[in-house]
């Protein structure tokens, strides 16, 4: 068995995964439009990402540009996580993907003997990272 994050996003998503693939060191899979399907959408949703997965370098989760019938609202009842073991790649990760989004918690040595931090990205994704001292 394999669970897997599945990505929601607004018209952003190729931008969004372009991002994700620069900061994670990932690389974006599995590429399909609504073009390239017989689904009923407006043409300006043509272009955008019927479905997409990055993979690579310990990163696997899926996304897509949701159809019109399908309503997004920002949430917070999920957070893709990073585990690293490195004090400087758990650091950058850190400043790359939290720019331009909002910091929930800065990157800081916590009572569990680790480096962590939370935030939103410019997306709207949240993430968190956990780096073991």
């Amino acid at each position: 068995m394999k669970v897997q994050a599945y990505l929601a996003f607004d018209g952003n998503c190729q931008e969004a995964l372009n991002f994700y693939a620069d900061c994670l060191g990932a690389e974006i899979k599995n590429r399909q439009t609504y073009a390239d399907k017989k689904i009923d959408v407006p043409a300006a949703y043509r272009d955008r990402l019927q479905h997409a997965e990055l993979k690579g370098n310990g990163v696997d989760f899926m996304a897509y540009d949701a159809a019109p019938d399908t309503p997004l609202t920002h949430g917070t009842k999920i957070h893709l996580s990073i585990d690293i073991d490195n004090k400087e790649k758990a650091q950058g990760l850190f400043e790359e993907l939290s720019a331009g989004g909002q910091v929930h918690h800065e990157l800081r040595e916590r009572e569990w003997n680790a480096l962590f931090a939370r935030f939103t990205d410019k997306y709207g994704i949240n993430w968190m990272i956990n780096c073991d001292l």
